[in-house]
């Protein structure tokens, strides 16, 4: 029961965030950043924000920005939400996408190196 709380505190924390990124007026948070998933802890007290920043070379910027935004994040948050407690946001860069597609192009070279060892084998 509680995971399902959680879940939906997690989901509903995302939307916001999302909602609430676009409307920031720091430029180091001007790029595109899309908030990939939330994690919070089961007693509230702490939320961990996955971003991906589409322009990795600024993603350190975009860290700095939204660390230095992240009272006015959380007051907004607990504003629209009326939790209890309002978790601290904890940003990190969430590299799954890159991860993805570097596993995506190991898995195409070896597909590659696969049919080339066919072709060989055919023509002996």
């Amino acid at each position: 029961m509680a995971s399902n709380r959680i879940g939906r505190i997690n989901e509903e924390i995302q939307r916001e965030l999302a909602d609430l990124l676009r409307t920031l007026k720091d430029p180091r948070v001007q790029a595109m950043i899309s908030v990939t998933r939330v994690e919070t802890t089961g007693d509230l007290r702490y939320a961990k924000v996955y971003i991906s920043v589409l322009e990795k070379e600024r993603s350190r910027d975009v860290l700095k920005g939204l660390k230095s935004a992240g009272g006015f994040l959380r007051r907004e948050i607990g504003n629209r939400l009326q939790l209890r407690y309002t978790p601290e946001l904890v940003f990190e860069l969430d590299d799954s996408i890159e991860h993805g597609a570097h596993i995506f192009d190991l898995i195409a070279k070896l597909h590659d190196q696969e049919e080339q060892r066919g072709e060989r084998h055919d023509e002996e």
